[in-house]
């Protein structure tokens, strides 16, 4: 039942379209959603019925607010914004990019050819997304040899090596005509949308040629070639009889979870499959709407000349609000593709559901039972920290997150602290005072959400100093528990409460299990970032030793080499490429 604070503000709900965010007691909010009509929208999470995700999100409601619209097109773009914002727990969020290559042809009076993931709106043309990263880099320079373009940085009076090489037109001295370039991009657009025939014959007749003059190695570098355009160009079987660029969405929805796929259909092709899976908590339709836009927003992804979607949606109301024709397939082969996507998003939620039960007793019932031995409500985030030092040296901080019991590897920071003289006690008030102060400090500035559970490897000291950061400093109520090992090394216990009193699961629990793995995979980030600095820092000692050898030339051989075995085996001739003085060269060979 809703409380009184509640009751009074959806008294006051207008009927008009606009966006409502939920919030919890903390007043973070906790879900962005968008309605036509607010009133009926916002009324009906507490005066209906609910399961699943829904249950669990009005459960978490202590407050609310809402922003009217002019329209119900203001309000998609407002969802799409705060969601961006804010990144609220219950709503899907869509990670930037797609994490696939496209190959570029610049817009420049010399253009050039290039794989980029960041997609712009510069004129360029782009082809993909390719879902093999090393077939798309070895296509594009068997394309730099067969149609050049430009490969030099622009005119320097002389040709340049890939000049003579037959690689570029010759910006570098001379004045390209645009028709050259022209002629160039048709038969490159031409080979990427799959008219590849003439090449590969060609490629097969110099690869048996080669083969059987016994040259070996030019026959096997043709052969990876054609696998490479086959990979990139080719294997995608032809799918569609015209060469429409279109995307096909299609959905399953089962027990509260909504299974997504996405079709990339590039010339003919399925190029790509993007397959998501989300627990959701509005409608289907309206959180499969909001899932189009925010698919679009990210500016890693081209948009096509068509969309097409399943029956159900408001598909005016999308086209207006991505500016593209969005179709839903009658008959034929758009509609079969569309069954198609279907078919797959049920499969996969089928999987989905499989997994869950095998997995779902070791996250999320491990991560329950781990907030109930602290007697805390149920929350989403864990945060731990440990530090690592070599005798107060060098000293640094790991976090890492863990979200209802799985680990969260892309919300991991890594800090290097500054060093304490004292002992060794006050080095870790001093380390743990920094990193917290560092860590909450900056997501307070940002917005960001805070966690539900801090963890500390360590006693009494680091949790008291982080108690007193975050209570005292920056005014926050986050719960702290300090993870105790044994006298082998091995978890034991946590420390909880203001008395840091011993809070003992049992060994066998999921809970306890859990905990385990926290403990032993910050320790694991923090040694692992502790030796990657000081390895670091020991190839630049060495090489501060080196006469002639100063800050900038260290930078440069750090860059250049990596590591004092790769120095040690460069060639005079590489080491001067780097600008590197000849007497300075020789007095590095002979130093190492």
């Amino acid at each position: 039942m809703a409380s009184e604070h509640i009751e009074h503000k959806l008294a006051l709900l207008p009927d008009l379209p606009g966006c409502y965010q939920m919030k919890n007691l903390n007043g973070k909010i906790i879900y962005v959603g968008k309605a036509k009509n607010l009133k009926n929208r916002v009324r009906s999470y507490f005066k209906s019925s609910h399961d699943g995700k829904t249950a669990k999100l009005v459960a978490e409601i202590a407050d609310f607010d809402y922003i009217v619209t002019s329209s119900d097109k203001e309000a998609f773009l407002l969802e799409i914004t705060l969601i961006q914002k804010w990144q609220p727990y219950y709503n899907i969020k869509l990670k930037k990019g797609t994490g696939y290559p496209y190959i570029k042809i610049t817009n420049e009076r010399d253009p050039k050819i290039l794989i980029t993931g960041d997609i712009r709106k510069d004129g360029a043309y782009y082809f993909g997304p390719y879902p093999n990263v090393y077939a798309a880099q070895e296509t594009m320079h068997f394309l730099q040899k067969v149609y050049p373009l430009r490969r030099c940085n622009g005119f320097q009076g002389r040709p340049c090596l890939y000049y003579h090489m037959g690689q570029c037109l010759g910006p570098c001295w001379r004045t390209v005509p645009e028709a050259e370039y022209a002629a160039q991009i048709a038969k490159i657009r031409s080979f990427l949308d799959g008219n590849t025939g003439k090449v590969t014959r060609e490629l097969t007749h110099k690869m048996q040629t080669a083969a059987e003059h016994l040259e070996f190695e030019r026959a096997a570098e043709l052969r990876d070639q054609l696998h490479y355009i086959d990979v990139t160009v080719e294997k995608q079987k032809i799918i569609s009889t015209d060469k429409t660029q279109r995307d096909i969405f299609n959905f399953y929805m089962d027990k509260g979870w909504l299974s997504i796929q996405v079709f990339f259909i590039r010339q003919a092709r399925l190029m790509k499959r993007e397959s998501r899976l989300f627990p959701i908590v509005n409608s289907t339709a309206e959180e499969f709407e909001t899932f189009i836009l925010q698919f679009y927003d990210r500016k890693n992804n081209v948009r096509p000349k068509e969309v097409l979607v399943p029956a159900g949606l408001d598909n005016a109301l999308l086209e207006s609000v991505l500016g593209l024709p969005v179709r839903t397939p009658q008959r034929g082969e758009k509609r079969q593709l569309m069954e198609l996507a279907h078919k797959n998003a049920k499969i996969k939620l089928e999987e989905k559901f499989r997994l869950m039960e095998l997995d779902n007793r070791t996250t999320v019932g491990a991560q329950a039972e781990l907030f109930a031995a602290l007697g805390l409500p149920f929350g989403h985030t864990i945060e731990a920290f440990d530090h690592s030092h070599i005798q107060g040296a060098e000293p640094v901080s790991a976090m890492v997150s863990f979200v209802d019991g799985q680990a969260a590897k892309t919300n991991y920071r890594k800090y290097k602290l500054a060093a304490a003289e004292d002992h060794h006690s006050a080095n870790e008030d001093a380390n743990t005072r920094e990193v917290i102060r560092r860590r909450y400090t900056r997501l307070l500035k940002e917005n960001a959400p805070l966690p539900d559970l801090i963890l500390m490897d360590g006693g009494a000291i680091e949790m008291n100093a982080v108690k007193d950061v975050l209570e005292n400093e920056l005014n926050l109520d986050i719960p702290v528990a300090g993870m105790v090992k044994n006298d082998k090394h091995q978890t034991a216990a946590l420390l909880f409460g203001d008395d840091d009193t011993p809070i003992n699961l049992d060994p066998q629990s999921q809970g306890f299990f859990l905990l385990t793995r926290i403990q032993d995979e910050v320790h694991r980030f923090a040694i692992t970032f502790h030796r990657q600095l000081h390895n670091k820092n020991s190839l630049a000692s060495r090489l501060e030793t080196i006469q002639g050898v100063g800050p900038k030339t260290r930078t440069k051989l750090l860059r250049e080499f990596k590591t004092i075995p790769h120095i040690k085996a460069a060639s005079l001739e590489e080491l001067t490429a780097l600008g590197i003085s000849k007497t300075t060269a020789q007095a590095i060979k002979l130093s190492l």
